[in-house]
């Protein structure tokens, strides 16, 4: 007939095992982002390996995090949590990448499109010597 432990499942239950699967998603975005960034060619191959699946992964991990706790001060503090990781997180490697292109540490043979070397006021900043070597 049927099985009386399917049919036993509450709400807690559930949340759990969802719980469950959205932390080993999250962890593994996590660590995909972490093998592209020692894996990829070059600076901004790399940034985008860190900043993409990992801001993926902490929401998933933020996610099931809020299914397993169920407090309300909780999820607050998680929401502010993915709100500012995913506000600095976009800033942060902008700035960085452009500042790696100022400093000629891009590998242009890499770039597909090129909208900044055109640029007034960028053509003459990449002949600084800036950054690290």
């Amino acid at each position: 007939m049927s099985d009386p432990t399917w049919t036993s499942w509450d709400w807690t239950t559930v949340a759990d095992v969802i719980a469950a699967v959205l932390l080993l998603t999250g962890c593994f975005f996590a660590l995909v982002a972490s093998i592209g960034v020692l894996r990829l060619p070059d600076l901004l191959s790399r940034m985008h390996a860190a900043t993409k699946p990992q801001v993926l992964g902490l929401m998933l991990v933020v996610a099931g995090l809020g299914l397993r706790l169920r407090e309300p001060w909780a999820l607050g503090v998680l929401v502010l949590i993915v709100a500012l990781q995913m506000a600095t997180s976009v800033v942060a490697s902008h700035m960085v990448g452009r500042a790696a292109f100022r400093a000629g540490q891009v590998r242009e043979d890499l770039l597909v499109v090129d909208e900044l070397s055109g640029r007034e006021g960028l053509a003459g900043q990449r002949e600084e010597p800036r950054g690290a070597p």
